[in-house]
């Protein structure tokens, strides 16, 4: 997600603290809201799946092929 697209969520918030949305001005917060999250999650997956963990007995277990990798993203 591009700064400007960040920078018009938050000017959109203010606004509605300030003075309220239109219908068409809500409808816009509510998609950019919703990029916003699905961009987080894909980011967090993309750092989930790059875990890799040492087990005690010196194995490594790679997260991400074991857990990870999913197409869908679940909340």
């Amino acid at each position: 997600m591009d700064e400007a697209k960040i920078a018009r969520i938050n000017e959109l918030y203010r606004k509605s603290k300030a003075e309220g949305l239109t219908k068409e001005e809500a409808k816009e917060q509510q998609v950019l809201r919703q990029e916003y999250i699905e961009a987080v999650r894909r980011n967090l997956r993309g750092q989930l799946n790059n875990i890799s963990i040492q087990n005690p007995d010196g194995t490594v277990t790679d997260l991400g092929k074991k857990h990870g990798n999913k197409n869908k993203l679940t909340s």
